[in-house]
């Protein structure tokens, strides 16, 4: 297998110091190729970058009828937030909304990502919850998926868990693939993680865009998630995050998502592309670089969208007395 194509390089002074590999694919709601780049159709974790298509299930399984969830309350089931006050209290009054609590949350707890709101914490020598976790969204919306299947919310993490088949099957239905049990693991926040090809996460999001080969319950469900999200883009992330900048920059016309070890997924709304693209090496900021340039390259950004685009593309390199000594950069999108 051939190896793929460098993205993104480290250059200190004149000379390269790291290369990033990786693939990119985007596509429209029937699949065509608009650009494509190394191997598309490894199978690769998507991890937190599906949250929207994993919050289908709270339209197939009529959590939204029940509970009415507000816009903001469907950008926090897409989040990855990083746990400033207003993502933390969002998720509280979510809970409290449905008659649950933080004690109801199997995602763990981990300090804010938020440098602010960790020192925060730290001030007052408080330990953080589950609610600072940057799932808790994502799980405050499983929870109403099981409870209004009416099944117990304890174990919802489970992969054997009712609430996960539904994610499962929701996920599987927009990408057009069958998740398998050889393909499968753990996320970080103890949900399953399915691996699938890179192309068919693009292709998912493609059809999230234009509601193309989804019914229209799906197509309905994919547009309020795309709405809430894009409307509300500093729950999906958090202050300077790549996703809320990005996508409050473009007011809507792209849904960006990023997942862990250097996946990035998102639709170019009103073209009716989805694309999908993973760091080889799993680097976080590599991967903005790529996203970045694809972005720049495919979205038709105006002046101000390129230089929100540009401050990752190019990301500077500082030495300890912050002087530039070097960049980060994409060179093969």
């Amino acid at each position: 297998m051939d190896a793929n194509p460098i993205l993104a390089e480290v250059v200190r002074g004149n000379w390269v110091e790291n290369r990033h590999r990786g693939a990119f694919i985007v596509v429209d709601a029937e699949g065509a190729v608009i650009a494509s780049g190394g191997d598309v159709e490894r199978p690769v974790f998507p991890r937190s970058a599906i949250k929207s298509m994993q919050a289908l299930a709270i339209f197939d399984r009529h959590a939204l009828d029940r509970f009415h969830h507000s816009a903001e309350e469907l950008a926090l089931a897409c989040a990855s937030h990083h746990g400033e006050d207003e993502h933390v209290s969002g998720v509280a009054q979510f809970l409290d909304r449905m008659g649950l609590s933080v004690a109801d949350l199997e995602c763990g707890a981990h300090m804010p990502t938020n440098g602010k709101a960790r020192e925060a914490l730290r001030a007052v020598g408080a330990d953080p919850s589950a609610l600072h976790n940057n799932c808790s969204g994502k799980h405050s919306g499983m929870l109403s998926v099981a409870l209004a299947m009416g099944v117990p919310t304890a174990g919802y993490v489970t992969r054997e868990h009712d609430v996960q088949k539904a994610v499962r099957a929701a996920v599987e239905y927009v990408i057009g693939e069958d998740l398998t049990e050889d393909r499968c693991g753990t996320d970080g926040c103890s949900i399953p993680t399915w691996a699938a090809p890179l192309r068919t996460w693009a292709l998912g999001f493609a059809r999230m865009a234009t509601g193309r080969g989804l019914d229209a319950g799906h197509a309905a469900g994919a547009q309020k998630l795309f709405d809430a999200a894009t409307s509300h883009p500093h729950l999906v992330a958090g202050t300077g995050h790549l996703d809320t900048l990005v996508m409050e920059a473009f007011k809507g016309r792209v849904m960006q998502k990023g997942g862990a070890e250097g996946v990035q997924c998102g639709a170019i709304r009103d073209k009716g592309w989805g694309y999908a693209l993973k760091c080889d090496d799993g680097n976080m900021a590599a991967s903005h670089a790529m996203v970045a340039a694809l972005l720049t390259k495919y979205a038709d950004p105006d002046d101000a969208q390129k230089a929100v685009l540009e401050q990752f593309a190019r990301q500077a390199t500082k030495n300890v007395r912050g002087a530039v000594v070097g960049e980060l950069r994409a060179v093969g999108v």
